[in-house]
């Protein structure tokens, strides 16, 4: 079990070199099939603790949106960054990630002295910067930006559930369910779907397939 005071470890190297302004960066939605890719920027002030606050996944949906409002308030800074399926599929998902964090640092109000990011690395910042492993579960900026993350990118799913009900988002957020993909091969895909990605490209393939059977049938 993590301790809270474990959660500052990172932190607390960087207070005692007098660096104060530490923002931690994650993001959310790699998994998915629909919708952006989104990442948070969070700067915490110095020693903040919030019980219970760790990595998003960990967090039910409640505790997140709960702790959402709280940490927009208590934050220094909060920042997000979002890069959308079309450009997923242009420049690949890692390429996505990383530009979705890159944007959300830099629509931090306050610069930061440092970032740590979870397990990517950020060599065009300018900025110092250490990237970690599993950094949303032992560094609580960036479980705090792991949360804002996690909760902006759900909010988009909700409205892009209410423009197309019948693929039932709400519930999976993107994410490839059974559901999903039999929602899928029955209505087709529409702008928010990633066309680069296997499930879809196979969805897409058989639909083409069985078009120019009807053709040939009908011809």
């Amino acid at each position: 079990m993590i301790m809270k005071n474990d959660l500052l470890k990172f932190e607390q190297e960087l207070y005692d070199k007098n660096i104060i302004l530490i923002a931690g960066v994650d993001e959310a939605g790699r998994g998915p099939l629909c919708g952006p890719v989104v990442a948070g920027a969070c700067i915490l002030p110095k020693n903040y603790h919030l019980e219970g606050l760790n990595d998003s996944k960990q967090l039910s949906e409640k505790k997140r949106e709960e702790y959402f409002e709280i940490l927009k308030s208590d934050a220094i800074a909060y920042g997000v960054g979002i890069v959308n399926a079309k450009e997923i599929d242009e420049i690949n998902i890692l390429e996505a990630s990383r530009k979705a964090m890159y944007l959300a640092i830099s629509n931090l109000k306050v610069k930061p002295e440092y970032v740590l990011s979870d397990a990517m690395k950020l060599d065009d910042l300018d900025i110092p910067y250490e990237s970690i492993i599993h950094g949303d579960a032992l560094s609580l900026s960036i479980a705090a930006a792991s949360v804002i993350a996690k909760v902006t990118r759900d909010h988009i799913m909700y409205e892009i559930d209410k423009e197309h009900p019948e693929y039932n988002i709400k519930k999976h957020k993107g994410y490839p369910t059974k559901e999903h993909l039999q929602l899928i091969k029955k209505y087709g895909i529409f702008e928010e779907y990633r066309k680069s990605y296997k499930p879809v490209r196979e969805i897409l393939g058989e639909m083409e397939h069985h078009e120019k059977n009807k053709k040939v049938v009908a011809s």
